[in-house]
């Protein structure tokens, strides 16, 4: 270990209490409607916007779509590792659909409000603010399934194309709720129906353990990698600006959570290809844009098998990616080594996927 480099970073957190830099990204609203906010992150000052290389105009704009759960600035968890400054970085047009808390008032929301009203409503909005411009989603875990069911089930949307990062496309290969599915299969899905009925929401407290029990074995040991890691700043930034994200989590809708619980993981519906919401079947089959699935190696909330079978469902899109990248359920995202893996597959994808550029090779 280096203890100059230890000593150093001992003395900074407790000079100032804090070694990440947590300063969100600046950004201004260009949309608000009841929970959904929809954000531009200003470009960078010294960073010229992405252009095509003779067409002269701006690339299409990023729209990411967070799940329910976890704070909005997931995707913008720290400088120098943000996916939000890494895409202006790279010169960007950079969206967000804000959800903010969730509350008691909102707990008969259910996964069609999402399909069928924010997440349609942001693209069109980002879209018409760059006069007509496809978009490009990018949603990390229900957020990328939220985007795909919208895009099948809304073919007119001015989308371009579709990343779902570390989403579950089949419950069964999921360890976590394995053994409840044999128990709800017999009981019907009674027992925990009456709970979040009861309730009306599951509480941020609750999203908050389930996102720890999935990593239980790091964060136990946290104190011990803390001590062990000491002189390297940039796991310790990492460290503690996740702590944060923990401590800022959401709730959940309980009509939602009881439509992921029946739906999902008793009859793992969406594994068949689709799901019913709004009184009709939405089919996976129906996106018609080229999409890109990202997998965490060591997620145990949405392992490998479970987003594999995103690609197998997507018999309709013209370009179906899928990766595999270093990580747990959030490092796949934006963990330290997702800048070179995760990141780089998202940079190309949405370069291929760029209608300017298509012009501009003509």
């Amino acid at each position: 270990m280096d203890l100059l480099g230890a000593a150093a970073n001992v003395r900074d957190r407790l000079i100032t209490g804090h070694l990440a830099d947590l300063r969100r990204m600046p950004r201004e609203v260009i949309d608000s409607a009841p929970n959904a906010t929809v954000y531009r992150y200003l470009p960078l000052s010294d960073v010229e916007p992405e252009r095509a290389p003779a067409g002269g105009t701006l690339g299409e704009p990023v729209l990411l779509v967070p799940p329910l759960g976890a704070p909005d600035f997931a995707y913008d968890l720290r400088r120098g590792c943000s996916l939000v400054e890494h895409l202006l970085l790279a010169g960007r047009d950079v969206y967000l659909v804000d959800y903010g808390p969730i509350s008691f008032a909102e707990r008969g929301l259910g996964m069609e409000f999402w399909v069928d009203n924010v997440v349609p409503r942001a693209a069109r909005r980002v879209s018409e603010s760059r006069d007509g411009a496809g978009v490009q989603l990018v949603g990390w875990c229900l957020g990328g399934l939220f985007s795909l069911l919208a895009v099948a089930a809304h073919e007119d949307l001015p989308v371009r194309s579709v990343t779902a990062i570390a989403s579950p496309f089949d419950i069964s290969a999921v360890p976590l709720v394995a053994p409840l599915r044999p128990l709800a299969a017999i009981t019907g899905g009674r027992g925990i129906s009456s709970i979040y009925q009861m309730l009306g929401s599951v509480p941020a407290p609750v999203v908050k353990w389930v996102f720890q029990m999935s990593t239980v074995d790091r964060y136990l040991t946290k104190p011990l990698t803390v001590l062990s890691r000491l002189d390297n700043r940039d796991v310790l930034e990492q460290i503690e600006a996740v702590d944060y994200m923990m401590a800022n989590m959401h709730g959940y809708p309980g009509r939602i959570f009881g439509q992921i619980y029946h739906l999902m993981l008793r009859s793992n519906d969406l594994a068949d290809g689709g799901l019913y919401l709004g009184g009709r079947r939405v089919e996976l089959a129906d996106v018609e844009v080229a999409v890109l699935v990202v997998a965490g190696e060591n997620d145990v909330i949405a392992p490998l098998g479970a987003v594999r079978k995103g690609p197998t469902l997507l018999t309709g899109a013209p370009e179906v990616r899928f990766e595999a990248a270093p990580g747990g359920h959030l490092g796949v995202l934006t963990g330290r080594r997702s800048r070179d893996t995760t990141w780089a597959y998202l940079g190309e994808f949405l370069d291929r996927n760029d209608s300017s550029r298509d012009v501009a090779a003509r």
